[in-house]
Order: structure tokens, then C-alpha cells, then sequence
């Protein structure tokens, strides 16, 4: 039951943030996204999500960034989200349709809702949570729960 009802909010929070309407952003970069600095907001994405070198999110504690990636999320290794001004991974999310990748010694700040699967590679970590419909993969890799 406990697994079932664990799904059934999975699917409720991916169907929510990949149903807004109205982003803010479209396709920004092409999905290369690394090197940017982004300030709050929807982003959606018609293709895959690439973060090459490191990506800052800044805004205030109670500032959302919702992101909508049709494809699939690829963090390269080594590379970091960096949050500023006080913002908060708990209010950070990346609806993801395909895989998310997040490269050996990556940093990944925010929620994962991915339709497929996340790895997060050797060495890898993250502040949020990983959930995805199918698979979720560490390979020595560490996940902190964000700040309530």
C-alpha cells in the first residue's frame, strides 16, 4: 500500500509541474544550458537538457523554477548547480520525460520527477529527491533530503 501511494504522488507531482501552461522560457539555449545564470520561473524544453559546465539559480527562499524537459536531463561530470540569493531546492523542480544523467562528481540541486530513470553517477550528488516511474541508480553517490 505504502508503494502504491508512493507512485500515485510520483505521477500526481510529474503530471503537475509537466502540465503547467505558460512558460516563461522556451527551448532557452537550445537546452545547453550550462554557464547560465536563471531566475525563477517555467522553462520548458522541446528536447533534451544540457548542462556542460556549471548552472546558478538565483532568487529568494520562497522563488520556484519549475523545469520541463521532453527529453532527456544530462548533467557532465564534475559541473554543479549553484544556488544564490537564497534559494532553495525544495522549490526547485525538473520534470524530466526521459532519463536524467547526473555525471561522476555532478552536484544537482532540486526534485527529479522523471518519467524513465535517473543514475546519478560515481561520486555524484544531490540536494532534493530522486523519483522517477522505473529506475532510480546510485553508483556511490549521496542524496540529502532539502530543507523543509
Amino acid at each position: 500500500m505504502t508503494l502504491t501511494t508512493a507512485i500515485s504522488d510520483m505521477l500526481t507531482g510529474y503530471t503537475d509541474a509537466a502540465g503547467r501552461p505558460t512558460p516563461d522560457f522556451l527551448n532557452l539555449g537550445t537546452g545547453n544550458i550550462g554557464g547560465l545564470t536563471l531566475a525563477p520561473g517555467l522553462y520548458k524544453w522541446t528536447s533534451t537538457v544540457t548542462m556542460p559546465s556549471d548552472v546558478t539559480l538565483t532568487g529568494s527562499a520562497t522563488d520556484v523554477w519549475i523545469f520541463q524537459i521532453s527529453g532527456d536531463l544530462t548533467m557532465s561530470a564534475a559541473k554543479n548547480v549553484i544556488l544564490s540569493g537564497g534559494a532553495m531546492s525544495k522549490n526547485i523542480f525538473w520534470q524530466v520525460a526521459g532519463t536524467a544523467s547526473i555525471g561522476t562528481n555532478a552536484h544537482l540541486e532540486g526534485i527529479i520527477l522523471s518519467q524513465t530513470a535517473i543514475t546519478l553517477q560515481t561520486g555524484a550528488s544531490m540536494n532534493g529527491r530522486a523519483l522517477a516511474q522505473t529506475q532510480v541508480a546510485l553508483q556511490v553517490a549521496t542524496i540529502t533530503s532539502p530543507a523543509p
